[in-house]
């Protein structure tokens, strides 16, 4: 009857920010691990995998846009949240390029927090292994950066992509430029050539 329990990754600096968010984690039946600094992190961090990783941006010692990098979070095994109270578009730009799933912004509404992680979670599992095929050239793209080609193939608007991929459209739209950027497109329609082989 209970399902195996999901594990997440809580790293911030703030005390209350971290125990805030632990207790609405255990309650939703999360296993919950807090670290206060990057380093403890990523010491542990090839020692288990979470289902998701909530990550503050502005930490003393190594940020967190610092530990995306050194974790490699493009092919990380879960989604990796940036969570961030200054939130500004080349930070975000930055931190999607190094493989942040997506943004959260304080303050946050912990409903709010839970359902998005629960969204991650569940398109990662869904996340399709060789379906729609794209051609090689996409071998450039991160796996993140091919779910989204993938949806811009099917036509999905960024809207619906952001829903069915579990991230905001505004994530989309930062992944749709960064792919456009890699390939060599101009425009949405000259990227759809480009896909379609034409």
């Amino acid at each position: 009857m209970t399902t195996a329990l999901k594990s997440i990754h809580i790293v911030d600096d703030d005390p209350a920010v971290r125990d805030a968010l632990s207790v609405v984690f255990t309650l939703e039946g999360y296993t919950v691990c807090v670290y206060s600094n990057a380093t403890d992190f990523l010491s542990s961090a090839g020692n288990s995998a979470p289902d998701c990783v909530l990550l503050d941006v502005h930490m003393p010692g190594k940020s967190g846009l610092d530990v995306l990098k050194e974790l490699g979070a493009a092919n990380f095994s879960a989604p990796v949240f940036i969570i961030s109270g200054q939130g500004d578009i080349p930070m975000a730009v930055r931190a999607i390029k190094d493989g942040a799933f997506d943004f959260i912004e304080k303050p946050f509404d912990a409903d709010t927090v839970v359902r998005r992680v629960e969204q991650a979670i569940s398109a990662e599992r869904r996340r399709p292994s060789a379906e729609p095929s794209l051609p090689e050239f996409s071998e450039a793209l991160t796996p993140r950066e091919r779910d989204v080609l993938r949806e811009i193939a099917l036509g999905a608007t960024n809207k619906e992509a952001g829903r069915r991929l579990g991230i905001s459209p505004r994530t989309i739209e930062v992944h749709r430029a960064r792919i456009m950027e890699k390939l060599g497109a101009r425009n949405t329609a000259d990227l759809m050539r480009i896909v379609l082989g034409g």
